[in-house]
């Protein structure tokens, strides 16, 4: 949305199917619930892990493998739908990934082994990988520079307010309907309502000039130079760690909190806390970031998340650690992830507006399968103890702040991003 210099307020960020006009609260809402329906996906079916585990004859860890393994294949499914949408329009490839997510998640509701479930997942996270993959490519359509990073602020605290309430709500669809499987038809659901949201309201964001032909080369060269480009590629590879160790939490939090801290009861509660200090933080990056800049806030909540993460590792080899220093700690970290995580991806979007559907397929790629390895490999090392997640988070930090140093050339907090000037 653009500010009217005449005085004349607000003029809508585009033109909506129908002829209808959509505004930027409207489509910050609309991206940031399509991609909640990915983080519904994960997170509601968090309270019921143990009760689908027994069910289906799943084994210790082997729980974790629901989440994992739908990550792991979002982040290889990302790569399909950006060329797709580079040439044939964001809309009809978002369609898809929606329809797709619809009929794999009542297919998840009718599995019968565990084997299945798990098959039917990968094919879940692949094919609806849509949903991960274009909003951000819908919002550079639009704007760039620091305002993308204040637009994907946004978009994440409404994002983040899905994982903060869905395992409630797994929880209350378990106790009213008695069975994890109603869980997923609440997937279905929540489908296909953004569905028929998108279908009435989303315009067309890709620009005719800027449609790509479906040829391998050129799809394969966009891609390269989306994740090689060196002013990008480190941004791209430390937001993948810090979130894979975010994703080593979610594997294991169920286990985490319910059976090493004894609060299983108070698991929903506190896992909604910890994201909703990431929501809360993504607000307040929104109102600073065209300020100071995505730089200057991100890398300076980096060295805070690196200082956190030690405390957590130091407090995490005490014999003595309780609930009460681990939740505060782990919400401190997410909140600074609120600093992190859309000012790195804008930064790493900024060159590529003319071929931003290759683009976010492929840094959603690295992002999700860096990440979701990393975080399935965190999960599955719980030991009874937050010690490997502890561990993760501070080494992932570390190793992320090398990959900034190496992309801005060792000179850290830079200005302010400008906004295309050839913005419409």
């Amino acid at each position: 949305m653009r500010n009217d210099p005449e005085g004349g307020g607000e003029r809508p960020i585009a033109e909506a199917a129908h002829g209808q006009r959509i505004g930027e609260r409207e489509l910050i809402w609309m991206m940031a619930l399509l991609m909640a329906c990915n983080a519904f996906g994960i997170d509601a079916i968090l309270p019921a892990l143990d009760k689908l585990a027994y069910s289906l004859g799943a084994e210790g860890n082997d729980r974790q493998f629901i989440v994992g393994v739908y990550l792991l294949a979002a982040g290889f499914g990302t790569l399909i739908p950006g060329a797709f949408a580079d040439r044939y329009g964001r809309r009809p490839v978002l369609f898809a990934a929606l329809g797709c997510y619809i009929v794999l998640s009542l297919a998840c509701a009718a599995a019968e082994t565990f084997s299945q479930m798990i098959f039917l997942r990968a094919l879940q996270g692949f094919f609806a990988a849509g949903i991960i993959a274009l909003p951000p490519a819908i919002i550079r359509d639009r704007v760039g520079g620091d305002r993308m990073a204040r637009m994907m602020s946004l978009i994440f605290v409404i994002f983040l307010l899905v994982p903060a309430v869905a395992p409630s709500i797994g929880q209350g669809v378990l106790l009213t309907m008695g069975d994890w499987r109603w869980i997923f038809v609440a997937m279905a659901a929540l489908g296909c309502i953004i569905t028929v949201w998108v279908y009435f309201r989303l315009p067309e964001t890709l620009h005719e000039a800027d449609r790509q032909e479906i040829n391998v080369s050129i799809i394969a060269r966009n891609m390269r130079s989306a994740v090689t480009l060196r002013s990008t590629i480190g941004y791209t590879l430390a937001s993948a760690l810090v979130f894979g160790a975010l994703f080593g939490f979610i594997n294991s939090s169920q286990q985490l909190i319910g059976e090493a801290f004894g609060a299983g009861d108070q698991f929903p509660l506190l896992f909604a806390i910890c994201a909703g200090c990431m929501a809360i933080a993504n607000w307040s990056n929104s109102r600073i970031v065209e300020r100071f800049g995505a730089r200057r806030v991100s890398h300076t909540a980096l060295f805070l998340f690196i200082v956190v993460a030690g405390m957590q590792l130091w407090f995490a080899t005490r014999p003595t650690e309780t609930l009460w220093t681990f939740v505060p700690l782990m919400a401190a970290n997410m909140s600074l992830l609120g600093f992190i995580g859309a000012n790195f991806g804008s930064i790493a979007m900024q060159p590529f507006k003319h071929i931003a559907g290759a683009a976010s397929s492929a840094q959603s790629f690295l992002r999700m399968t860096t990440g979701a390895t990393l975080g399935a490999a965190v999960g599955y090392a719980y030991d009874g103890t937050a010690r490997p997640l502890a561990m993760a988070l501070l080494v992932s930090a570390g190793t992320s702040l090398f990959f900034v140093l190496y992309s801005e050339r060792g000179a850290l907090f830079g200005p302010p991003d400008p906004e295309d000037e050839d913005e419409d």
